[in-house]
């Protein structure tokens, strides 16, 4: 069965150990692992996963080209790798940037508003949602026990007032609000990633959640370097889930996303 990890980050080499601590810090983690892109090529192998899409975050507005730099540099290197670009409220000539991305291979835009510090539904966030709509998908990370930024009440604003916007929901739509996220999204048009899941909730939710989603809206992420790839594709086949369901999961619904089918 081919593999999309749909969720992964990595960093320069210079600054990949400090990010990675960074971001284990920042949701009180540890893990063995250091963001790098020769990292992620080897864990991903051990584990069975053949593409993987790389996700950027950026923290202050004025690095957001920079870091698109590394990602779509990543990208050319690495016949394995898929990019999403980054995207900050604050980033100036959003349009452009986005035309740059889009122009130099990448597939979407990344939005973590936690770790940016801004609400998903801030209107200041609505005219790159509004020219985003029909051309770029946007994957959103959603929920938060701490924050009330990412919750997926906001985002289902957003899809309501965007209902052009192909959107991604992180975490099954909501990591440590399962439930809310359900109520929100079941019945959105929005897809949803699998990542940072298994270590929250058991498995039977986890089946709960996909079943409720629909396998047909349902991507595969580990949330590397936070997880152990091979532990996170060890989990997910053990789902109760029909083959067919673990297909789509795995790699069908990713390349419907990536291939803009």
């Amino acid at each position: 069965m081919d593999i999309i990890d749909f969720h992964t980050h990595v960093y320069p080499e210079k600054i990949a150990q400090k990010a990675t601590d960074s971001t284990c810090g920042f949701y009180q983690l540890e893990t063995e692992l250091t963001g790098t892109a020769a990292t992620l090529l080897e864990e991903g192998e051990r584990a069975g996963i053949s593409k993987f899409v790389l996700l950027p975050v950026v923290v202050k507005a004025d690095q957001t080209h920079s870091i698109n730099e590394f990602i779509i540099e990543k990208v050319r290197e690495n016949k394995e790798f898929y990019g999403f670009g980054a995207m900050h409220i604050q980033t100036e000539n959003p349009v452009g940037e986005i035309e740059f991305i889009r122009k130099s291979g990448l597939k979407g835009i990344k939005l973590h508003p936690d770790i940016q510090g801004f609400a998903i539904d801030d209107p200041g966030l609505f005219p790159i949602f509004d020219y985003l709509q029909d051309r770029f998908p946007v994957l959103v990370h959603c929920g938060d026990p701490r924050y009330d930024y990412s919750h997926p009440r906001r985002l289902r604003n957003v899809l309501d007032n965007f209902p052009r916007l192909q959107v991604i929901a992180a975490h099954l739509g909501g990591w440590s609000v399962f439930d809310e996220a359900l109520e929100y999204l079941g019945n959105a048009e929005c897809f949803v990633d699998m990542s940072s899941c298994f270590n929250v909730i058991p498995a039977e939710s986890i089946e709960k959640y996909i079943k409720s989603y629909g396998a047909d809206r349902v991507v595969f992420g580990t949330d590397f370097p936070l997880w152990k790839p091979q532990e996170v594709v060890e989990d997910f086949m053990k789902l109760n889930l029909t083959a067919e369901e673990k297909e789509k999961i795995a790699s069908k619904n990713a390349l419907r996303i990536l291939e803009g089918t």
